[in-house]
């Protein structure tokens, strides 16, 4: 079973991860939490300096360089997350998909306006690594090959990997899919065109 994932507000060394349960913390959201100011006035954002930007690129998986992270407040757990994009203007959007720490952030212009914690492939059938542009969108997508709903599908390869809505709890898996929380999904469906780059990678700990 997986365990929670622990948002840690505590300061810390740029580079540190924070653990908890053998899942660990984003190394986009650990300089998001570790990074106190400047903040944008209403306290939802943490910007980051021009060498904090460049250290969180280094860690892979950004189409731009980083700008901003949403500000986590408290513990996140399986099924829930975060979206806002108040102040954020137009741009490029990208996906950020980590299955060691089990988080997809999503980007726009650079800043992060939505997070979740995600499900990924079973060893049976993994997830697979890499860059993938998003081939198609269907709202109420349904599996022939499993005859389960996948509301909101992005899809991602033509073996039907792709991110949906699913029924995120602790101790479950996907057939290879990324399954986020449904209302998640919808927002992420309405923000995402096609051609539009997922990167999935599996991060190695910060040392």
């Amino acid at each position: 079973m997986r365990a929670p994932i622990l948002f840690a507000l505590a300061l810390a060394p740029l580079m540190g991860l924070y653990m908890y349960g053998g899942v660990g913390l984003a190394p986009a959201h650990t300089v998001a939490r570790q990074t106190r100011t400047p903040v944008d006035t209403n306290g939802s954002r943490v910007r980051l300096t021009l060498k904090q930007r460049r250290e969180a690129a280094g860690w892979g998986g950004f189409e731009v360089l980083p700008q901003s992270f949403l500000q986590i407040r408290k513990p996140m757990h399986h099924g829930e997350f975060l979206w806002n994009e108040e102040g954020v203007p137009p741009g490029q959007v990208s996906i950020r998909v980590d299955l060691r720490t089990q988080i997809l952030s999503v980007f726009r212009s650079g800043h992060e306006i939505g997070t979740a914690v995600i499900l990924y492939g079973a060893e049976s059938k993994e997830t697979p690594v890499g860059r993938f542009p998003i081939l198609w969108k269907a709202k109420d997508h349904r599996s022939s090959l499993y005859d389960a709903p996948m509301p909101f599908t992005l899809r991602l390869s033509g073996d039907g990997v792709a991110i949906h809505g699913s029924n995120v709890r602790l101790g479950t898996a996907t057939h290879g899919c990324v399954g986020v929380p449904t209302k998640f999904a919808r927002e992420l469906y309405d923000e995402v065109s096609v051609g539009d780059v997922v990167n999935i990678l599996r991060s190695q700990p910060q040392s």
